[in-house]
């Protein structure tokens, strides 16, 4: 668990630094800043995307795994979250419960999806699973450590950008990095070499869709594909009956 505290340590030294941007730069600089973040992660979702061999595989899951997400309407739940977790534990969230005329529901989206984007991109990923199974199962905490350099950079952008909703990603971290790593042991069978391949790929898909939404491109509810990624671990895993109708 120590690798991924120090995890959350450079999400929360990162996101501090980027609120103090995101209080003192002008809106203009601030559009800079969006975009900026958003061709970032633009790229960082097509280089996991391309690690995918079994493309039918990805496009399967994204379907269904986005249809389940909007009947269940998971974004909605997790912006609910993000909601929650202003209104209780930030300054301007008290004082908003305290008079509801304070805030507007701008500020509040941008909390709550600021929680959300910064949640999807630091968990989707290869390096979370790979390097949170090598920490839990061999001690080897070189990966997680190379994340959590990657990671306050990127918080540092995404705080400028979208505000303080970002450092309270550290809780999603810190419970499904943290959960993994615990679990190491028995999650590691079960993904295998094969699951992880298609499960970076599809990941890099979603954060293709926040880099889209950074951009103002198309406004995409990121979290409602989210099945998807346990979707496409049916596929890998029982691969040997699925491959004759895909090959």
């Amino acid at each position: 668990m120590i690798a991924t505290i120090i995890n959350c340590i450079t999400v929360i030294i990162g996101s501090l630094i980027g609120l103090t941007l995101h209080r003192k730069i002008s809106s203009e600089i601030k559009d800079v800043v969006f975009t900026s973040a958003g061709v970032l992660t633009l790229v960082i979702g097509m280089q996991m995307a391309f690690e995918s061999q079994m493309i039918l595989y990805v496009i399967i899951s994204l379907f269904f795994g986005g249809i389940l997400g909007s009947l269940w309407k998971i974004e909605d739940h997790i912006l609910n979250m993000g909601s929650f977790l202003e209104r209780h534990f930030t300054p301007s969230g008290r004082r908003k419960r305290a008079n509801s005329k304070l805030g507007t529901e701008d500020s509040d989206k941008s909390f709550a999806h600021g929680f959300l984007n910064a949640s999807v991109l630091f968990c989707v990923g290869a390096m979370t699973i790979v390097g949170a199974i090598k920490a839990g199962a061999e001690g080897d905490y070189d990966l997680i450590l190379m994340k959590s350099v990657l990671d306050g950079f990127m918080a540092v952008m995404f705080t400028a950008a979208m505000g303080i909703g970002v450092i309270f990603s550290v809780i999603t971290i810190l419970l499904y990095q943290g959960g993994l790593t615990l679990l190491a042991q028995w999650v590691a069978p079960l993904i295998g070499e094969h699951g992880l391949t298609e499960l970076s790929g599809l990941g890099g898909i979603l954060v293709l869709m926040i880099g889209i939404n950074l951009l103002g491109l198309k406004e995409i509810k990121t979290a409602n594909f989210l099945p998807g990624l346990l979707i496409v671990l049916v596929f890998t895993s029982l691969e040997p009956w699925f491959l004759p109708f895909f090959t």
